[in-house]
């Protein structure tokens, strides 16, 4: 890091105002040439921005200085506040190029520097990503939360617990000649037996941490013709799928991200199904098949002109299946029983093309969103890779409650120590650090 980094870290493109964030040891000098002096830490200062070599004032702006370690990244670090037009970037970018040390900034890398600094752990790295890719007030909720570290510390705080019983036994192994007291074997199998039970409680959470990041994901499923596509496009507002009278028309499935009542939702149109000779159609058919066995909750629809293809339709029903009865503006009555023999719950009714009983399918499909999450505390872990460590850390605890010896057991609780040692990135980390900060968007 003897490096100065920079980058744009707002969007790019014409903008009223962009940000050029600094970070790194030259960043003052560089700041202090481009506006003929520093102003003073934490405050914004209207300035003109020059060209120290020809004089040439560049822009008119805000300049912010932000003084090591009370910074971002732990580094000097500077924002300039310009114009947001391709020409003043061009500029300013050319005149930092040709200051000696500095360089582009990688994605992450300045959230990279935090961490390395000791700013932050890898949790609220990773939250920070997660802010920034937020689509739904679910997804920023859960975000904040983990940015402010309640994750962290929790594993911290168990780390903790678990280096405490370790100690005790390395007394054991340290000094053999006096017998570790009964009493302190059976304290720390009683500490690991609890940590275990905490660990495993966060795991039993039907990964609705990494449902509500990812999106809840919701299959359209039923027979060819009975309006999937166009019931995707309802619900999507927009035309995300050709739709078509010809059976058969959507043959892959295709996603759409939605935001339903503030949780998120990918919606995914599928085939229709049926039995097909076609080979391309049948392939379909299959992505259909296993979409249905892996989503999250299924809309199963039917076509009410064809009241027959209920039946082909029953082995999709579960507790995670919403029964959609398309095309209601072309029949006479609406049908009676659709439920009944399908074994769920009350059908809705509605039309994709005329809109109507498509509020009323959005509130049904949001309340279930909302109740496959839970409604109850937030879940902590919201990462696979969170989640495999955890994992680890209980089979840890696993081999050290059946460890007979100490020199066995202390290696067992040094190995759960370990694994939640990577989830903040306290230990055995830097094989990870590149993959886990190309996630991130330059200049942050």
């Amino acid at each position: 890091m003897t490096e100065t980094i920079y980058a744009l870290a707002t969007a790019s493109g014409r903008a009223g105002v962009a940000m050029v964030r600094l970070s790194g040891p030259d960043a003052a000098a560089a700041l202090r040439d481009l506006v003929g002096s520093l102003p003073p830490p934490r405050q914004a200062r209207h300035a003109r921005f020059r060209d120290p070599d020809s004089g040439e004032v560049l822009d008119d702006g805000i300049a912010l200085y932000f003084a090591a370690p009370a910074s971002m990244t732990g580094e000097d670090v500077v924002e300039l506040q310009l114009h947001g037009s391709r020409a003043v970037l061009a500029a300013a970018f050319a005149l930092l190029a040709r200051r000696p040390g500095f360089r582009l900034a990688e994605p992450g890398e300045f959230t990279k520097r935090a961490f390395l600094n000791g700013k932050l752990d890898l949790t609220a790295a990773e939250a920070i990503a997660d802010l920034v890719e937020a689509e739904t007030a679910a997804q920023r909720r859960q975000a904040m939360r983990q940015l402010q570290g309640e994750f962290g510390r929790r594993c911290e705080e168990w780390r903790a617990r678990l280096i405490g019983a370790q100690a005790r036994l390395e007394a054991e192994i340290d000094f053999p000649e006096e017998s570790l007291p009964a009493e302190q074997w059976a304290a720390a199998r009683r500490e690991a037996a609890a940590l275990r039970g905490e660990i495993a409680n966060e795991l039993a959470d039907d990964r609705r941490g990494e449902r509500l990041r990812d999106g809840v994901s919701v299959a359209i499923l039923g027979p060819p013709n009975a309006g999937k596509s166009s019931l995707m496009n309802a619900l999507a507002r927009r035309d995300v799928a050709i739709t078509s009278h010809i059976a058969g028309t959507t043959r892959d499935v295709i996603e759409v991200a939605l935001d339903l009542g503030g949780f998120p939702v990918v919606l995914a149109d599928t085939a229709g199904l049926r039995d097909s000779a076609d080979s391309i159609e049948e392939e379909g058919i299959r992505r259909a098949r296993a979409r249905a066995a892996s989503a999250d909750l299924k809309l199963v629809v039917l076509d009410a002109t064809k009241p027959e293809e209920a039946a082909t339709v029953r082995e999709l029903i579960d507790e995670r299946t919403i029964i959609v009865v398309n095309k209601i503006d072309l029949v006479q009555e609406t049908p009676a029983a659709w439920a009944d023999p399908l074994g769920a719950a009350a059908a809705l009714y509605c039309s994709a093309t005329s809109g109507q009983g498509i509020g009323a399918l959005i509130a049904r499909l949001g309340a279930a969103v909302e109740e496959s999450l839970g409604t109850g505390t937030a879940p902590l872990v919201t990462r696979t890779r969170h989640r495999a460590a955890l994992e680890n850390c209980v089979a840890a605890l696993d081999r050290f409650a059946a460890a007979a010896l100490p020199e066995l057991a202390a290696e067992d609780l040094r190995g759960a120590a370990r694994a939640l040692g990577h989830i903040t990135g306290r230990v055995d980390v830097e094989d990870m650090l590149d993959a886990l900060f190309r996630e991130f968007c330059i200049g942050k």
